[in-house]
């Protein structure tokens, strides 16, 4: 890790990316990669309002990235059961498809990555 919390600033506005960091790839020709995570629980009473949400900050946290820190790719991390739930109906899936989400999957008990959505 390597902020907590990243932040950034664009034309005179601050945003705070929940992590930044950089993980190691196996494949050797492409070395490190730098990865900004926004974490999002959905622990709200609708499980569509709050993709709306997250999609929408990710959105404009990417918007960001991609002017002053291109290099970063941003993920979005939400627990298993997000990811078992909403992400796996046709709803979740044509969302994450169009709009080309890279998604972390962590089990909230454990705190361990269960999977890498690129």
């Amino acid at each position: 890790m390597t902020h907590d919390p990243l932040f950034l600033s664009y034309g005179g506005r601050d945003i705070y990316i929940d992590l930044g960091a950089e993980r190691v790839l196996l494949a050797a020709e492409r070395g490190e990669q730098k990865i900004a995570v926004e974490t999002k629980s959905f622990l709200g009473l609708s499980p569509l309002h709050d993709l709306q949400e997250a999609v929408g900050q990710y959105q404009v946290y990417r918007s960001v990235l991609g002017e002053i820190a291109p290099e970063r790719q941003l993920c979005l991390a939400v627990p298993q059961r997000v990811h078992a739930g909403i992400l796996t109906e046709r709803f979740g899936q044509l969302i994450l498809q169009s709009l080309h989400l890279c998604v972390i999957v962590f089990d909230e008990q454990q705190e361990r990555i269960m999977r890498w959505i690129p």
